[in-house]
Parts: structure tokens; sequence; C-alpha cells
């Protein structure tokens, strides 16, 4: 990277980093451009060359901050000694470690839940939103995919069920320790990450998600705790 391009980063990380302290203090409707610009030591006219308006920057911190969540999550599981992991084991490994990560920095937590969306979050590992430090979707899909090799639509799928369902169950546990403390909540996080996962049906060289024509609520939960006590 030349002195020019290492500039140009370091002013754009300036002004992510701003905006991240303003937006988690201030909210996103009282926070402005100058706000940011001058919390980040830069002229206004600088914000002008990385970001349309502060909408753009929320959204490309967000991707920023997700993918950075995500990538510690991928590569704790890189690192992780235990092998032969099945998809179900890769998933709950993911949620752990993001879950852990939220507990650590509540803030964020409180930023990313606000404001995530699925197109949001798959922005910022698919290059949509992403920069080049960013971590990829599709090395992303290969690595956790490698012992299943689920049609990449279907883990797409899968991983949407399970995302859209952690944010919104972990954040008042967490912040609020409501209904529960996170500790207490996660077992059952687990148990319906575990049974989404374990629903994927192999059919020769496809996968499907094998669902009842009507669900029986009742018989769902009971095989989602049975499946989180390893039943």
């Amino acid at each position: 990277m030349t002195k020019v391009q290492t500039n140009k980063q370091q002013k754009e990380d300036a002004l992510l980093s701003a905006a991240f302290d303003i937006f988690t203090t201030q909210g996103i409707n009282k926070a402005s451009i100058s706000d940011i610009v001058k919390k980040a030591g830069v002229a206004k006219g600088t914000f002008y060359l990385y970001f349309t308006d502060k909408y753009d920057i929320r959204n490309k911190l967000i991707a920023k901050k997700a993918s950075t969540v995500f990538s510690k999550a991928i590569e704790d599981l890189k690192a992780d000694s235990v092998e032969g992991k099945t998809l179900t084991d890769t998933f709950i490994f993911i949620v752990n470690d993001v879950l852990d990560q939220f507990v650590a920095d509540k803030s964020l937590l409180n930023f990313i839940s606000k404001n995530l969306s699925w197109g949001i979050f798959k922005g910022a590992l698919t290059g949509s939103t992403a920069s080049e430090n960013d971590v990829d979707f599709n090395e992303v899909f290969e690595f956790i995919n490698k012992s299943t090799d689920m049609p990449e639509k279907d883990l797409e799928i899968t991983l949407y069920l399970i995302v859209e369902f952690v944010s919104s169950t972990c954040y008042s546990s967490i912040l609020y320790s409501e209904p529960a403390p996170i500790d207490d909540i996660k077992p059952y996080i687990f148990s319906v990450v575990r049974y989404i996962s374990e629903n994927q049906v192999k059919q020769s060289d496809n996968y499907k998600l094998d669902l009842p024509e009507e669900v029986d609520y009742e018989h769902v939960h009971e095989k989602s705790v049975q499946a989180g006590n390893g039943q």
C-alpha cells in the first residue's frame, strides 16, 4: 500500500470510528456529519470523498462491524483443536462465539442489533459493501460447508434463519438479563440452532428443509429441547 493509499485508509477509518462513537452515544437521528468530521479531525469535504450521507456511513459501518464479528468467529473456529465438527457443531460454535463478543462489547450489540438486516450482513461478506480487508462470504461458505457439501442457496437460507433468530433473541438477554441472563438462554438458542441445522436432510446430491405440512409447535419445542440435550 502506497503512502497516499495509507493516508486515505486512515481517514476513512477515522470517520468510521468517529461515526460509531457518535451513533452509539447520540443515535443516528441526532448525529450530524459535522459532529462526525469534527470528532474524526478531518475537513467536511473529506467526508464526501468516502460517503454520500450519514446513512451511507451507517450502512458501511454496520457491514464492517458485522464482518469483523463474523470474521473473528471464523478465525476462532479454524483455530479450535476439536476435529470432525458436524455442520451443526460449526453453527453452534459460531453462534456461541458471536454471543460472547456481544457480551464483551454491549455497545456493539446495541448498534448492530438495531440496524442489521440480512442484506447488509450478506453485503458485508460478499463485497457489495465490504472492503478488501473484510472476510469473503464465498470462503466462509466453503469452510463451513466442507463436511456436508450443501448447495450454497440452502446454506445461505440456513444461515439467514440462524442470524435472524439469534439477533432477535439475544438483545434483551445480554443487555437486561431478560427474560434471563444469556448463559441461561444459550441452551435454548443452541437447541433451536441444532433443530434448524439437523433438519437439513440430504436427498441424493441435494438438501432441503424437512418441514411438516402443518407445524406442531409443541412437538417442535419438545424436539428442540431434546436436541439441545443431545438426545
